[in-house]
Formats: C-alpha cells, sequence, structure tokens
C-alpha cells in the first residue's frame, strides 16, 4: 500500500457515519411507533431528536442500541449492518457477539440514572470496562476517577448512589458511560427527571462534552439544549421524521406547522 492509500483509509474511516439508521419500523403488536425513520450521526457530531410525548425519540435510541427489536430496516454502526434472521414481527439479530461488540462501542444514559445501589459511585463506573472489557482494573480506576472529576463529583467515588442527589447519580451515570471509551453516546431524556437547578448541573456536563467533538444521540425536552450544543435536530411526529434541519434553521424558522405549534407549546412551558 503506497503512503497516499495508507493516509486515505483513515480519512475515508473518519467519513463513515457512526451510526446510520434506514428506513427503520418498530410496532409493539398493533401500535405503530416508528414508521420509516432515517437518521445519520457523523463522527463527531451532536445529533438531537425532539418531539412530544409518544413521538418515538426513545424507542429510536433503544432500537439503536439494540435493547429493542425493529421489524424493518437498517442500522449500521461505522459502515457495519446489524445482521438479522426472521422478518417483521419475528425478525432478531442473528449474531448475539455482533450485538455486545455494538453495544460496548454505544454507551447509554438513560432517563432514571440505573446506578446500582450496592456499588460505590466508583464502583459503578469501573464495573462494566473491568467485567466486560476486561480491561486493566488499576488503570480503570485512574480513569473513573478522573473521568469523575471531569464531571464534577470526584470527591463521591467513595459514596452510595442513595447518598446522592440526583443530579449528581445523572453525571455519575455520564461517567460511566464515557469510562467505556464508546464510539458514540446516546443520551435518552437526560435532565427530565431532575428540577431545574440539578438539571443545570447537568446541562453543563453535556454542553463540555459536545465541544470536544463526541459523537451523541441526545433525547431531549429541553429545546436550549438542544439548541445550543446539537449540529444537527430531528424533529419526530408521530412516529415519522416531521423535520430536520441545523438548529438555527429548526428553532429559528420552522417550515412544518406541527413544529411551529410544538415549539410554541415548549416554549410556553
Amino acid at each position: 500500500m503506497s503512503h497516499s492509500e495508507q493516509n486515505a483509509a483513515p480519512a475515508e474511516a473518519a467519513r463513515v457515519p457512526v451510526i446510520e439508521i434506514r428506513d427503520l419500523h418498530k410496532a409493539y403488536g398493533p401500535l405503530q411507533v416508528l414508521k420509516g425513520v432515517s437518521l445519520t450521526a457523523p463522527r463527531g457530531h451532536v445529533i438531537s431528536l425532539i418531539g412530544s410525548s409518544g413521538s418515538g425519540k426513545s424507542t429510536l435510541l433503544r432500537c439503536c442500541n439494540l435493547l429493542e427489536d425493529s421489524q424493518q430496516g437498517e442500522i449500521l454502526f461505522e459502515g457495519e449492518s446489524v445482521r438479522w434472521r426472521g422478518a417483521g414481527p419475528a425478525r432478531v439479530p442473528a449474531d448475539r457477539a455482533q450485538v455486545t461488540r455494538l453495544r460496548t462501542n454505544l454507551s447509554m444514559v438513560f432517563q432514571q440514572f440505573n446506578l446500582w445501589s450496592h456499588m460505590t459511585v466508583l464502583q459503578n463506573v469501573m464495573e462494566a470496562p473491568v467485567h466486560v472489557l476486561k480491561r486493566n482494573p488499576a488503570e480503570v480506576e485512574a480513569r473513573a476517577r478522573e473521568l469523575l472529576a471531569k464531571v464534577g463529583i470526584g470527591d463521591k467515588a467513595g459514596a452510595w448512589p442513595a447518598q446522592l442527589s440526583g443530579g449528581q447519580q445523572q453525571r455519575a451515570a455520564i461517567a460511566r458511560a464515557l469510562c467505556m471509551e464508546p464510539k458514540a453516546l446516546l443520551l435518552d431524556e437526560p435532565t427530565s427527571a431532575l428540577d431545574p437547578e440539578l438539571q443545570q448541573e447537568v446541562v453543563r456536563v453535556i454542553k463540555t462534552l459536545a465541544t470536544e467533538h463526541r459523537t451523541m444521540l441526545l433525547v431531549t425536552h429541553d429545546m436550549r439544549l438542544a439548541a445550543d450544543v446539537s449540529d444537527h435536530v430531528v424533529f419526530l411526529h408521530q412516529g415519522r421524521i416531521e423535520e430536520e434541519g441545523s438548529p438555527a434553521q429548526l428553532f429559528g424558522a420552522p417550515r412544518s406547522e406541527r413544529l411551529r405549534q410544538f415549539l410554541s407549546a415548549t416554549m410556553a412551558q
């Protein structure tokens, strides 16, 4: 391989989206939740998903992380397509090893923190890198402490989750997700379970991560956060993408009447 070809390979890889969804459909029995959704998350970009409750935002995120099985469409991670067997309601991933591998590269932060109550904050952050990725415990501990300091709770490493405020627990959950060194971070309404003061603690962390050019898919009801951190915003309505574009376009000059209604109602709250 020539020198120019060697240089071209990483450049080409950088152009491949970290996550790509093509024509995704998801139903729970007769209820169609996603009706042919397609989106792309380029490397280093923040994609925000907005829309009213029930529009399919969180379901899309869970399908992306293979926590939910979709019935139709493609999911690609760094150009690698998820392999399926069966069709329609019977469709399931064909390769469990592939699912595990992809999931370890897509760290998810949930609305309700999901910290293990019987472990200290430090143990929570270290658990998956040590036991799933089989990394060196001493190295993981050093990285975990560094991340806890980064999210502003370095002094809480030895505390139990129950001793933390909601904002501190969510920041611990973000540190835990980051400790997997994921290729992309999936955040499912990370501030909606918090009161306004605690929300701001988490918002500051998310804004910092966005400046580091991390690939993120963010489901949020916080329009100001979406406007501040996003490269691209997707407005979902009744399981379809109603409108998408830059934050300036969607929030400054929405084209669809439905998006205008949604933003008007959201801003009035």
